[in-house]
């Protein structure tokens, strides 16, 4: 809930109340806008903090030869839970980029599947099987720094930021995508119609 009181209030009146928070001057005036601004600008250094840390972790991963310039940071209440950098080469994993590695070590260390009470800070975009990690971890929040245009210049992947923006314009590489038919399609539909009273979703 978000309620705006316009111009300066007498003593005791609310200005706002964000998220649970109420916003008031000592003397009980203030204004709207230097009220937001004061957020804002927490906000924004607070995401520089934990973005640095992403960034700082992108030259990690390339100074010790572990795969690729990319970092990221999974953070809960305000502290950093782990601090990782893209593992591609030195796991000989594709998979293993840097929200991936953040992702599965945030997960073993908290002891959970499911991240939603937690952050994640990226220093590039997130490519779609990325983005895909971080949907199921249940994250609350992804802040992240350069545009996937950024590592596509430097030879990354062409389909990241097509399957991103919608776009063909950088689209190189064809796969074939098939659905299979008939009794292999059968029995791979069965598996959930069998393994339902054995799994519970969390």
């Amino acid at each position: 809930m978000f309620w705006v009181s316009w111009g300066r209030a007498p003593l005791g009146c609310v200005i706002w109340c964000l998220r649970g928070r109420v916003v008031e001057s000592k003397d009980g005036t203030i204004s709207v806008a230097s009220a937001f601004a004061g957020h804002h600008e927490a906000v924004q250094d607070r995401d520089h903090k934990f973005l640095t840390k992403a960034v700082e972790e992108a030259y990690r991963g390339v100074d010790c030869g572990d795969g690729g310039p990319f970092g990221a940071v999974v953070v809960r209440n305000d502290e950093v839970v782990v601090s990782c950098h893209n593992m591609v080469l030195k796991h000989t994993d594709p998979t293993a980029h840097a929200e991936v590695t953040a992702i599965r070590e945030a997960c073993k260390k908290l002891g959970k599947i499911e991240l939603s009470d937690c952050e994640i800070y990226a220093s590039c975009e997130p490519c779609p099987m990325c983005f895909g990690a971080v949907h199921l971890s249940r994250i609350k929040r992804l802040v992240y720094g350069a545009k996937a245009e950024a590592a596509i210049a430097i030879g990354f992947d062409d389909f990241i930021a097509d399957a991103l923006r919608g776009t063909g314009f950088y689209q190189k590489a064809n796969m074939e995508i098939k659905k299979a038919d008939g009794n292999g399609a059968l029995i791979a539909e069965q598996v959930f119609e069998k393994t339902k009273e054995k799994f519970q979703m969390y």
